[in-house]
């Protein structure tokens, strides 16, 4: 058996695990959920950051391959910066919807 195979297995153990020590008192559910919150803003900001700025570096590398083609690599590129955006947007709603 590889190692990529145990590790999998372990992983999987874990994950199974995980629900039975989730048993805690309701007066410390109100610090995680916002600390939690604060994290998840964090990291899909981050996320949104690279890809924008990697969609943003393809765009100017096929611009510069092929001019001709501006107006079809500009609406895939504002159509693809939008949907990337959305990601912090939803992780904004969500937030404000679980932290009171």
């Amino acid at each position: 058996m590889s190692k990529l195979s145990k590790l999998f297995m372990v992983l999987s153990v874990l994950s199974f695990a995980v629900p039975a020590f989730a048993q805690g008192g309701a007066e410390t559910e109100g610090k995680w959920i916002a600390i939690a919150a604060g994290f998840s803003m964090a990291f899909a900001s981050g996320i949104c950051a690279l890809a924008q700025g990697k969609a943003t570096a393809a765009a100017a590398e096929s611009l510069a391959r092929n001019p001709a083609a501006r107006p079809g690599i500009q609406l895939a590129l504002i159509l693809g910066l939008a949907l990337i955006e959305s990601l912090a947007l939803y992780t904004l709603v969500i937030i404000f919807v679980k932290v009171k």
